[in-house]
């Protein structure tokens, strides 16, 4: 019968699995929590091998609940977190843990490279600011600190490319995510060892793995894979792409029309162009999914990574009351955020787990408390606070393009109408959030499809398989206060960012 893909999503925290129809429709879905390992402040790793096995894990229980046999499945890809590093060694196993996209170690390379000119050279080509979590200052760090890890490294693996690997046996670059690695010439769509000279790390060339595109088949699921997952060995293994394209592209945003927002572990915000920003003015361009298109890209690790990190740290009583009542403890949350309107509390919230928007040694804080404050309203200050560090995203790339029609809303904020309705009202435009959840994970299967022959290419695949199942309009009210409650955000946020300097040590 056929006419099934599986995603898989492996993200700042959990790696999940989901099977789709050919029309979109989940059938089935598990998902692993990898644990996080901190040595120290500003260091987020993962152990390779759980993560594998995690992948392995959830890819079989998704598909044993699904009913489907194996044959069934007619594609695979993966998507997962930009940014971040994953090295495999020489000997057939991996050089290090895996670093997260949330890891601030090499902050200090970013910095050296705009103050000796380095970032200014090679922005003509990379076209992006460099960033501490980028694989490019994580491998300088490990040059001046574990050398011996760079000289056992065969593979530089974003962590997709590291669970296709695994899945294929077979190295490839997919180009989204190494477009937005600072390792590459987006312009011409290579590697350059002049570009990787410039940052000291001309060695290191022959360790980028080839590159390819997204919907490229990128091997097949070996004999070993076939065995730890149950998917049957040789089933098509798309390329697959950065998981801020698959939740684009799952979100429908395949022109010019939309923003789109993902609000993760990181706070994404995106749009398509055909040309790039090549003024300096925004974060990131990096190459689409789409052939033709650069996505415009200001970013941050200020989003619902936050919320979780709140949640599980102060809302015990509230779990217990969840439980109770036999609902999610965000839920929960959600009812006890919607009973106070914006104007209802002041408390600003700078959401800084792991950085700032530009400071990747900033603290996260309440500013503004006083003994009327309820918890209540510090769940409604969380939320504030993610949708502010947002706008301080959109701002810079609204003024590099038209007004969008709407704002194409993603990532576990979308589960909550309350917290997208914080967002329309905040940003003053539409957000239309579409049915499916895992949409990480459906952008893969999307790919998937492709690569198998399903459809033709990822515009037809959006046809099928993307609908929209609600649309928010702004309330212009809202929009009025949220836009005073913005400027004292900045204000606190601005006064602050000199105290971060060398607070950990």
């Amino acid at each position: 019968m056929g006419g099934y893909f599986l995603g898989i999503d492996n993200g700042g925290t959990l790696t999940k699995a989901v099977l789709f129809d050919k029309e979109g429709r989940a059938v089935a879905s598990s998902s692993r929590k990898v644990p996080l390992i901190i040595p120290q402040p500003g260091f987020t790793e993962r152990d390779m091998g759980v993560l594998w096995e995690a992948n392995c894990a959830a890819i079989g229980e998704a598909l044993a609940a699904s009913g489907l046999d194996a044959g069934e499945v007619e594609g695979v890809a993966c998507t997962g977190h930009g940014k971040g590093l994953y090295l495999w060694g020489r000997e057939d196993r991996p050089a290090w843990n895996g670093i997260v996209s949330t890891d601030a170690r090499a902050w200090k390379y970013p910095e050296d490279w705009r103050n000796d000119g380095t970032a200014g050279r090679v922005f003509p080509k990379t076209l992006q600011s460099v960033l501490a979590c980028q694989p490019v200052s994580l491998l300088a760090w490990f040059k001046d600190n574990h050398p011996e890890v760079l000289e056992n490294t065969r593979w530089i693996f974003e962590v997709k490319d590291y669970i296709r690997f695994r899945l294929t046996g077979e190295a490839r670059a997919e180009v989204t995510d190494y477009s937005g690695s600072s390792l590459m010439n987006i312009r011409d769509v290579r590697f350059e060892k002049a570009l990787l000279d410039d940052f000291g790390l001309g060695e290191l060339f022959d360790r980028l793995p080839p590159l390819c595109y997204s919907t490229d088949r990128a091997g097949a699921i070996t004999a070993e894979a076939a065995k730890a997952t149950g998917l049957r060995e040789g089933t098509p293994v798309a390329a697959g792409m950065f998981d801020i394209d698959a939740c684009a592209v799952a979100s429908g945003v395949t022109d010019e029309r939309n923003l789109c927002i993902i609000a993760g572990t990181w706070g994404i915000n995106e749009y398509l162009s055909r040309k790039p920003v090549t003024d300096g003015s925004i974060l990131m361009n990096s190459l689409y999914c789409l052939p033709g298109y650069y996505l415009e890209e200001e970013s941050s690790a200020t989003s619902a990574g936050n919320n979780e990190w709140f949640t599980d740290l102060f809302l015990d009583s509230e779990k217990q009351t969840a439980r109770e009542r036999g609902v999610s403890v965000y839920r929960l949350a959600d009812e006890m955020a919607g009973g106070i309107g914006p104007e209802g509390q002041n408390v600003v919230f700078l959401p800084y787990i792991y950085g700032s928007n530009y400071n990747p040694q900033a603290k996260a804080c309440f500013v503004g408390l006083d003994g009327t404050v309820s918890r209540s309203m510090l769940i409604r200050a969380v939320y504030e606070g993610i949708v502010f560090c947002h706008m301080i995203h959109t701002e810079k790339l609204l003024r590099c393009r038209d007004r969008p029609d709407a704002v194409r809303l993603a990532g576990g904020v979308a589960k909550s109408q309350l917290w997208s309705q914080i967002f329309a009202d905040a940003l003053g435009l539409p957000v239309e959030i579409v049915e499916a959840e895992e949409l990480g994970a459906l952008g893969a299967a999307m790919a998937a499809a492709v690569a198998s022959g399903t459809y033709a290419d990822l515009e037809e695949a959006a046809r099928h398989m993307v609908k929209v199942k609600l649309r928010l309009e702004p309330d212009p009210e809202k929009t009025r206060i949220y836009r005073e409650k913005f400027e004292r955000y900045k204000r606190v946020s601005e006064a602050l960012d000199g105290l971060w300097k060398d607070w950990d040590r």
